[in-house]
């Protein structure tokens, strides 16, 4: 287990890096956040974020924790995936990887397929594009709803 959490040290080191250099101020709420959906592997929503941190920083609001996810989005260290309900998830933009998404539950789990890193090139060259990124989605039930039923 030690493992992840090293490989998750280096991504928050990694992406404070990247956000000093776009001149962004590094508070410890900014942290915090960027701490929690680095660990979390959950694809928390802004809610869930404000609900985790709200006892650490008593003095946050929703609207807070919106402003911080919208810098890091502009720093391309965070995307918003948002898959047409009212509340956006957010996820920690490292290597390209895909999601597979619960219909019943709503559940998202990431997994990585190595094979698909051609695909941009594939499209750039059928269609001229210059691709800037690409995004997977496989949808069905997962393993929890399946033993439900």
């Amino acid at each position: 287990m030690e493992h992840t959490h090293v490989h998750n040290d280096n991504h928050l080191d990694s992406a404070i890096d990247i956000l000093k250099h776009a001149g962004v101020r590094i508070t410890p709420q900014r942290r915090a956040v960027l701490e929690f959906i680095i660990n979390s592997h959950s694809h928390p929503t802004a809610d869930e974020i404000y609900k985790a941190l709200g006892r650490d920083f008593p003095n946050m609001s929703v609207a807070t924790v919106y402003n911080n996810l919208h810098v890091f989005k502009d720093a391309n260290i965070v995307k918003e995936l948002s898959y047409g309900d009212s509340s956006s998830r957010f996820d920690f933009t490292t290597h390209d990887h895909y999601h597979a998404i619960c219909n019943k539950c709503g559940k998202i789990v990431d997994f990585s397929y190595p094979g698909l890193e051609e695909v941009e090139s594939l499209a750039s060259h059928v269609t001229g594009f210059e691709i800037a990124s690409h995004r997977l989605e496989v949808y069905g039930i997962c393993e929890e709803c399946k033993k439900k039923d």
